[in-house]
């Protein structure tokens, strides 16, 4: 039976702690992982090969976040799992529900959701206290003051297919407060596939290129958008939310804001 006081995630589900806050936490999210070890260090005791952050980070490794390895997982006695709906698998997180695993989901779409959904996990579902960095985040996130009419951007995240930022994503909304129009933003997708030719067709004012998930780099990606302006962004401040977000407005806006044009003919 479900329990009715039991807290809910961000898509609802009921999520049974136990009497007392966790002690054993794994969690399947990158960012989700740096936010709760700067918060609480020594609450984490697995994370996925993917967590690069804290620098000093030392719990063990579970695969990654589309194949984690869920007796792995369980071999950790974890109080509980953290998640993401977009990041993480279903079927994964449901064999950790059915032997009897607390999971929570967070699903974030935007700045203002980041945010709740970070206190929410946090507080309610790790039982710390709210920190100071997002205090500071939130703070820092305050004084932007986009400026009306700013560029028409694209926003590549992969290639072979390209692939780019659409409706409704958390990434788009921070460079969308920047002041950058994205030029696929409504999108019926959120992360639609779109070919080289069309995107060059759409005569963008400036591409951005992430180094995450796709890496991106001054060899690998400007050059398929010759005598476009492109700036190469740090993927962490880009699609991570978490203590990161103290300093992604700045590390951001100064990476769109410093485009290089690199001429030569587009490839696929």
């Amino acid at each position: 039976m479900t329990d009715p006081v039991a807290p809910h995630d961000d898509l609802g589900l009921p999520v049974p702690l136990g009497p007392r806050p966790p002690r054993r936490v794994v969690s399947l999210v990158p960012s989700l992982t740096e936010a709760v070890a700067v918060t609480a260090p020594g609450l984490l005791v697995g994370a996925t090969d993917w967590c690069s952050h804290p620098a000093d980070l030392a719990v063990a490794r579970i695969g990654g976040t589309k194949n984690p390895d869920v007796p792995g997982v369980l071999a950790l006695e974890p109080d509980l799992v953290i998640a993401n709906d977009e990041e993480n698998r279903r079927p994964d997180l449901d064999a950790l529900r059915a032997a009897g695993v607390p999971v929570w989901v967070t699903d974030v779409r935007d700045l203002d959701g980041a945010f709740r959904s970070l206190e929410r996990l946090l507080t309610t579902a790790c039982g710390l206290a709210r920190p100071s960095w997002l205090d500071e985040a939130e703070a820092a996130w305050r004084e932007v003051r986009p400026v009306a009419g700013g560029p028409r951007a694209i926003v590549p995240i992969w290639r072979r297919p390209w692939m780019v930022l659409g409706r409704d994503t958390f990434a788009g909304d921070l460079l969308g407060r920047l002041g950058l129009r994205l030029v696929h933003s409504g999108h019926a997708e959120r992360y639609p596939a779109v070919p080289l030719p069309e995107l060059l067709a759409a005569r963008p004012d400036l591409v951005v290129l992430p180094d995450e998930p796709y890496r991106f780099t001054a060899q690998d990606g400007p050059e398929a958008f010759p005598g476009v302006p492109a700036a190469l962004v740090s993927g962490r401040h880009l699609t991570w939310y978490g203590p990161s977000l103290v300093g992604a407005a700045a590390v951001l806006g100064r990476a769109v804001g410093h485009p290089f044009v690199q001429d030569g003919p587009g490839t696929s």
